[in-house]
């Protein structure tokens, strides 16, 4: 299998590109999923914005492109500012306008601001609005402000000169709050002077402005004090249901909501309601998404997101880490070590620090450097590391000396040309790695793809890696021979259509050889 670090230096690279054929300067040339050059298109930069709108901009000229690349609408005099599906911004000089993906141009470029939501925009023009209703088709003047912004639940929120807010999308335009902000995109928190209240998308009130105190938690829930009462609110978009209230004090602790009874720690709580009521805690704190649960018979527990315990309370630990493979590092004495979910100590408190256990190894840290034990606290691979990371796939990333590696199980390296400044782990799976700004790619079991010699590398889907060099790109696949030859000035990839697009200002275009076709030439050459 090949590997590109045979490609390090730019010229036995040139060996695997001999010229052929002439392609038209400024044109962009259409290959299907498996690379055949279909078709050429016309000049210009062609943009995929979403799932299936393709833009071509040529002359200072907006064209939408269908399946085939054929312009089907045409703008012109505009530029492409922004993509906020479902809205195309445009600019044209100092001016901004806004279209359809469809094509439909609904506000022509005379604002000096557009501020898009799904359903409608809203544009300014110095100091007054204008809001275009994508169901009524139709653009209307909502008044003159100091500033106006769309809210997340689709609102629009206008700030006056006195400093006083308004909605002047709702029923009741005219009316003036103290302050509106929005915290989750259902509803709008709003201050009077009678309290706090919360409004819906339609901008009605669903929970009246009494309340003293109201404390955003996450997504639509709430935390609400009214007088002596405490409230846990879920607010949804036609009402706020009250799943929880008391007269006893909930407060915020350690980033852990809990409730007093007669002055004693009783509840843990959770957005909409308890997830634990048990007596004699002393403390609680965040762990994750877990719980260290302290009591005053000095046991700790770990209890989870949905009110288990994962470890069951129990002298042995101080603190409880959250654990995998029915292991759960711990803070026994004065060293750490691991813990059943009985709270059984499994391995001796005989280090430092300690991490999860993956693939049944975990690492573990004495004084400065780091090591992997088993499950049987053997030492699998000894302390040469500043850190070390989980396995996966039977692979690590760790650090020495300032660089980073990937390791097997065994502690050998995967990496053929040794340690890297920095190596990162992409959203699916691989690794990238780093030197001396440059960029390289590993597969997620460690495999080598490309040695850190581009200046970008990207996987696009299976055997399509985008690389560039220089303002060069080029499509490898993932055993690092060349699909499209490091040679052109722009590739996108169509996935909708299945198609890629690859644009060059050159006029040669290069025939992509991969080692084993190389050799082949290269061996009819010395018998000619």
């Amino acid at each position: 299998m090949r590997k590109l670090h045979l490609l390090k230096f730019f010229i036995p690279f040139l060996l695997t590109l001999l010229n052929t054929g002439l392609a038209y300067p400024q044109t962009w040339e259409v290959f299907d999923n498996n690379f055949h050059l279909e078709k050429k298109l016309a000049e210009g930069e062609i943009f995929l914005l979403g799932n299936s709108l393709r833009i071509n901009v040529a002359d200072n000229d907006l064209a939408f492109l269908d399946a085939n690349y054929e312009p089907f609408t045409n703008i012109e005099d505009a530029s492409l500012y922004q993509f906020l599906e479902p809205w195309i911004i445009i600019k044209n000089n100092d001016k901004y306008g806004a279209l359809h993906e469809y094509g439909e141009q609904v506000l022509p470029a005379i604002y000096d601001e557009i501020q898009s939501y799904y359903t409608h925009l809203l544009g300014r023009k110095g100091e007054e609005y204008f809001v275009y209703d994508r169901g009524k088709r139709a653009t209307n003047s909502i008044g003159k402000f100091s500033s106006a912004r769309i809210a997340k639940n689709g609102q629009v929120i206008a700030k006056h000169s006195d400093g006083t807010f308004s909605l002047p999308l709702s029923e009741n335009p005219d009316q003036r709050f103290i302050s509106l902000t929005d915290p989750s995109t259902d509803v709008i928190v709003a201050k009077e002077a009678s309290g706090f209240g919360l409004i819906n998308t339609e901008g009605k009130y669903i929970l009246k402005p009494v309340i003293d105190e109201l404390t955003h938690l996450e997504e639509n829930y709430f935390y609400a004090k009214n007088s002596n009462e405490y409230l846990l609110i879920n607010a949804l978009s036609t009402t706020a249901d009250i799943r929880y209230n008391s007269f006893h004090r909930i407060s915020i602790e350690n980033e852990v909501m809990v409730e007093y009874i007669h002055g004693k720690l009783r509840r843990i709580m959770k957005n909409d309601g308890i997830l634990l009521d048990i007596v004699g805690m002393d403390s609680v704190r965040k762990s994750g998404n877990y719980f260290n649960v302290h009591f005053r018979d000095g046991t700790t527990g770990l209890l989870n997101k949905e009110g288990q315990w994962e470890v069951m309370p129990t002298k042995t630990a101080k603190g409880i880490f959250p654990g995998n493979e029915g292991a759960y590092g711990a803070k026994i004495g004065d060293g750490f070590g691991f813990i059943n979910a009985s709270g059984d100590t499994l391995v001796a408190p005989n280090f430092d620090q300690v991490s999860v256990f993956s693939e049944g190894m975990a690492s573990v840290k004495m004084g400065t450097k780091w090591g992997y034990i088993d499950h049987h606290q053997t030492m699998v691979i000894p302390y040469a590391y500043s850190s070390a990371g989980a396995f996966k796939d039977g692979v690590a990333i760790v650090q020495a000396e300032g660089k980073y590696d990937l390791i097997n199980k065994n502690g050998a390296s995967m990496l053929e040309e040794g340690p890297c400044q920095r190596i990162s782990k992409t959203t699916d799976g691989y690794y990238l790695l780093e030197n001396n700004g440059l960029f390289g790619l590993a597969k997620p079991d460690g495999t080598s793809i490309s040695n850190p010699i581009y200046e970008e590398i990207r996987r696009e889907a299976k055997d399509k890696i985008l690389v560039r060099k220089g303002d060069k790109y080029g499509v490898i696949k993932e055993n690092g021979d060349f699909e499209l030859p490091l040679f052109y000035n722009t590739i996108l990839f169509d996935e909708k259509n299945n198609k890629v697009l690859a644009k060059s200002k050159t006029e040669k275009v290069p025939e992509v050889l991969n080692k084993k076709e190389l050799k082949k030439r290269r061996k009819q050459k010395k018998g000619a």
